[in-house]
């Protein structure tokens, strides 16, 4: 007798823990297929210390083959789904094609970046959903300052030395904290930079900072922020970007090189595409996560509207602690649905938050009881250490080396800005030209064209910008979200000319990048969806 097949798309948050519960439960009985453009879990709650060069990359990873040695890994893109005929279809890294097929579908596609009608962002600011993007900022910041030391004093370092962040909830606040300590690290750290006075700037129209959390944690870390020297801006949001700045809703135009576009999530268009029952880009489902009328399929993370049972008439958010929870309970429900078991309805319970604040600052309230200081760090540091699967040792041993060595402030160059777009369905992909673009760069520079990878659509987990800040029970991880087209970049050219009177120059030690092609999500289409910040 042939085992049931069982299939995940997304190896985020509700992904990742679906598949450890179901391979845990099946133990060797069923086929579990992990489907996911990449071949780690990513724990998101740190990825603002990668980018402030805390911790390196592959410490916020966690390998899917070495945790998961029971669950097959496919490496590929999502692209359509036929609920009919059970079969997932999907595109690898290499641009192969491929099918998957299933008798148990689970849906994690997670989220991508919530893009809104403003002039310029889409050209302008830079996301931070993945890997790609901390490494990018990481460089970024480290260029912008050395530029800056080499500008001398004038606008053009002032600008260099500027930073905003948009949004105020987890990501953006960790971002702008841990931000601000690494370029004063940065100045501090070189004789001839005593002058330069890097600014951070943290913008949101909400009227408090982390206005998901009770006022006095908000409060906590806006003294924080303000102490360290960021310029926080409530009731202020950017009203138009262009390359030498932002204009913000009050009027004040801010010369900048940097924006980081922290305001949310929406839901992975895959969803969308299956015709399904929707709320608000969201994937309607029972209290057991089975999609209605279609028993055979699972969703949950951000992808799933999940009722919240403890709110009736009201869905869980889309959060990294739910995307976790909800992974746990589908696992169970699948394999009790292959063995005729009760299927359990989902219901949680929040046990606290916690922010890191860099350094040894924080806020959290752990059963509720509000902390600060010293004593939220270590609970900060220590709840993370308990939910990551894997890479505990690593991570610690980081931030002892962080707290007696300096850091080492080098950009490495391996991330390019036309790579990153804050319009992409991939995230945790950065973008490469594709083979038609890629020949025609190596024939003109007498080379032999050989295709890149791509992908169709890429695929995660779930957790929207709070990326499991909240505290549950330990080990939770990353999201994945994707999309379900690819996005084609123009290759970059061997040897770019300068073009003879450029407008309005951004005057970075990048070379020119090509224009984005445009995604299957327009930021002028885009509405306000669930997961904002």
């Amino acid at each position: 007798m042939s085992r049931p097949r069982i299939v995940i798309v997304g190896a985020g948050f509700a992904g990742y823990r679906t598949a450890r519960t179901l391979a845990r439960a099946a133990r060797g009985r069923a086929e579990i297929t992990l489907l996911n453009p990449t071949d780690y879990f990513l724990y998101l709650p740190l990825l603002p210390q990668v980018a402030a060069g805390i911790l390196e990359p592959r410490r916020v990873t966690v390998s899917v083959a070495g945790t998961l040695p029971d669950v097959r890994l496919v490496l590929g893109e999502a692209g359509r789904i036929d609920l009919d005929g059970r079969t997932v279809h999907y595109t690898g890294p290499e641009g192969e094609r491929g099918s998957l097929g299933y008798d148990r579908l689970v849906l994690a596609a997670g989220s991508v970046n919530k893009l809104l009608p403003i002039p310029g962002v889409a050209e302008h600011a830079h996301g931070f959903r993945g890997l790609p993007e901390a490494l990018y900022l990481r460089d970024h910041v480290t260029r912008q300052v050395e530029l800056a030391s080499s500008d001398g004093e004038g606008p053009l370092c002032s600008a260099r030395c500027t930073f905003v962040v948009v949004g105020a909830g987890y990501t953006g606040t960790e971002v702008a904290a841990q931000g601000q300590l690494f370029t004063d690290a940065l100045v501090r750290a070189h004789p001839l930079r005593k002058g330069m006075r890097p600014r951070w700037l943290l913008l949101d129209v909400a009227g408090r900072v982390l206005p998901e959390l009770d006022e006095r944690l908000s409060g906590t870390a806006d003294r924080v922020l303000r102490e360290r020297g960021v310029d926080v801006r409530m009731g202020t949001s950017v009203k138009e970007a262009t390359p030498d700045g932002v204009l913000l809703t009050d009027g004040e135009f801010v010369s900048t090189r940097t924006l980081v576009w922290c305001v949310g999530v929406r839901p992975d268009p895959l969803a969308e595409s299956l015709g399904l029952p929707m709320e608000r880009g969201r994937l309607l489902v029972e209290p057991t996560l089975q999609v209605p009328g279609r028993p055979e399929v699972f969703a949950c993370g951000d992808a799933a509207a999940v009722p919240d049972l403890e709110k009736p008439g009201a869905y869980t958010p889309m959060t990294a602690q739910h995307a976790w929870r909800q992974g746990k309970v589908a696992g169970h429900n699948i394999a009790a649905s292959l063995t005729g078991g009760e299927l359990r309805p989902y219901r949680h319970k929040d046990m606290g938050f916690v922010v890191d604040l860099g350094g040894v600052k924080a806020a959290a309230n752990p059963l509720g009881i509000p902390l600060s200081g010293l004593p939220a760090g270590a609970v900060t540091r220590g709840y993370h250490l308990a939910a990551m699967p894997g890479n505990r040792v690593r991570v610690a041993a980081d931030w002892l080396l962080d707290a007696v060595l300096p850091r080492q402030a080098v950009q490495l160059g391996l991330v390019r800005s036309w790579s990153v777009p804050l319009d992409t369905a991939s995230p945790e992909l950065a973008r490469v030209p594709d083979g038609r673009e890629r020949r025609e760069t190596d024939t003109a520079s007498g080379g032999a064209g050989a295709p890149s990878a791509g992908g169709r659509k890429a695929v995660g987990g779930g957790g929207g910008d709070d990326t499991s800040r909240t505290i549950t029970s330990p080990t939770p991880e990353p999201v994945r979200s994707e999309s379900a087209k690819r996005n084609r970049q123009p290759a970059e050219p061997a040897e770019p000319a300068e073009p003879a009177e450029p407008a309005k120059p951004r005057q970075d030690a990048e070379p020119s990048r090509p224009q984005p092609a445009p995604t299957r999500s327009s930021p002028t289409r885009s509405a306000p969806q669930e997961g904002d910040r």
